[in-house]
């Protein structure tokens, strides 16, 4: 079954790109590639959908228990032991055995990649975790392992856009107190937040070159998962998609 997996250009020898709902095997609200163990959604489809997405990476997707926070797992290509997907918001990946992904259906997935040093970072950036740091955390993670971050290049995949991303004044005010670039106004004239421009003065502040977009608004794009869209419909359930980043050998 093919995957239709959006392409992210991060350097040679990198593969990286951002997966759609379309080649899963996944059904009902989750039709599709869902890639998410905590939605609800069979989990034998589920991990057949990992499955198709290993094959696309050519080698196994690290995925953690993502919580909104700025917690880093580095993953040296050693076996996994069994258990509970670990707590973090960031995967860094040493080796060409393994590939970092994060789960997403509105939040920022920033993929980062030093092709000369050979590492790669994929990452879980919301309003929350933006805030917290998780960006910055997995650059300096990067960079503890050999990285340069005027040697990295990023790709910011597709997230709820400051035309549909309504929040209240308040916490509009609060992010755009932290990163001004987030402040935004949906189409229809009230208060947003844009993530993208948030993550991406933020890679800028690190030194970090070559940012790039992948995509557009999840909440307007039925190709993919939208939490949003989703509550919006009266659905209690979606999906997730996944950004995936790995060297090759």
């Amino acid at each position: 079954m093919s995957l239709r997996v959006l392409p992210a250009e991060l350097g040679p020898r990198v593969r990286a790109g951002v997966t759609t709902r379309f080649g899963g095997v996944s059904v009902g609200p989750w039709a599709g590639l869902d890639l998410a163990l905590h939605v609800d959604d069979d989990p034998i489809q589920v991990r057949a959908n990992r499955r198709l997405l290993q094959d696309w990476a050519g080698a196994p997707v690290r995925f953690v228990h993502q919580v909104h926070g700025c917690a880093v797992l580095v993953e040296d290509g050693t076996d996994r032991p069994p258990g509970p997907e670990p707590q973090a918001d960031a995967v860094v990946s040493l080796s060409p055995a393994v590939a970092a992904g994060v789960l997403v259906a509105d939040c920022v997935p920033v993929l980062v990649a030093d092709a000369e040093a050979g590492v790669v970072a994929a990452v879980h950036a919301g309003r929350v975790g933006l805030l917290a740091g998780v960006v910055e955390a997995a650059v300096a993670e990067l960079a503890r392992a050999g990285a340069q971050p005027a040697r990295m290049a990023a790709a910011l995949g597709p997230a709820a856009g400051p035309c549909c991303y309504e929040v209240g004044e308040a916490i509009r005010a609060d992010a755009a107190q932290r990163i001004p670039q987030t402040w935004a106004t949906t189409r229809w004239g009230s208060p947003s937040l844009d993530l993208r421009a948030g993550c991406a003065v933020v890679l800028s502040r690190l030194g970090v070159p070559a940012v790039s977009l992948v995509g557009g608004c999840t909440i307007e794009d039925e190709a993919l998962y939208s939490y949003r869209r989703a509550r919006a419909t009266g659905s209690q359930h979606t999906g997730r998609f996944a950004g995936v980043v790995r060297m090759l050998a």
